[in-house]
């Protein structure tokens, strides 16, 4: 499974990616505007950062001006993905744009036919919301599982699920689990996956027993 991180603050990519496990990047217009800084300089700050999908949002609604609002933001790096909404509109984008060689995360996904028709039209990725849909009564984990099962029917569609609103790290284990492509989570969660109180314990441990040798391995 893939790691992206779900963020806009550099500082936080930069650190993240230097343990290895950032895969790519999310952003989102609220996510750029808590950064407070120019859309287009954080995008190719982030690029240069992450080699791998670095996905930015456009901000129109139909589809001319989103294939237009598309291909400025490719331009920005080779490594952009543009992101379009599960809309009819962002549908018809989404097939103009991957029929010229762009990556497209067509997002806010919340059925599994809507993953069916983001597939159809081309998507690199599909982004389905499961916190959102937790939020809402739902089980975000069983579309998850719905389109895993599609995808898997058809060779044809080659679409990674790309988990998003992920709230924690049982999230991240249950899409694992699942075998989805991608999960897209913001850093305190990703930080979190590695956090067990019986490793703190443990290491404590062992901190006290070698304490207690007098010893230093380096000198």
């Amino acid at each position: 499974m893939k790691f992206f991180v779900d963020t806009a603050d550099i500082a936080e990519i930069r650190d993240l990616a230097e343990t290895g496990m950032v895969d790519g990047v999310t952003t989102n217009p609220s996510l750029v505007a808590k950064s407070g800084r120019d859309f287009f300089e954080v995008l190719r700050d982030i690029c240069a950062i992450v080699p791998g999908p670095v996905s930015a949002e456009v901000a129109a609604t139909d589809s001319k001006a989103m294939i237009e609002e598309g291909l400025r933001l490719s331009e920005v790096a080779g490594n952009i993905a543009v992101k379009v909404p599960l809309t009819w509109d962002g549908l018809k984008a989404c097939r103009t744009l991957s029929g010229r060689g762009l990556m497209v995360n067509v997002t806010l996904c919340f059925s599994a036919n809507q993953a069916l028709l983001a597939a159809k039209a081309g998507a690199t990725f599909v982004s389905p919301f499961v916190g959102r849909l937790d939020d809402a009564g739902h089980e975000g984990m069983e579309l998850i599982e719905e389109i895993r099962t599609i995808y898997d029917n058809y060779d044809a569609l080659a679409t990674e699920i790309l988990v998003a609103s992920v709230r924690n790290p049982v999230h991240v284990r249950d899409a694992a689990l699942i075998g989805a492509d991608v999960v897209t989570l913001p850093p305190a969660v990703l930080r979190a996956l590695a956090a067990h109180p019986l490793t703190d314990k443990g290491l404590a441990a062992f901190l006290a027993d070698w304490k207690k040798t007098g010893q230093e391995i380096l000198r």
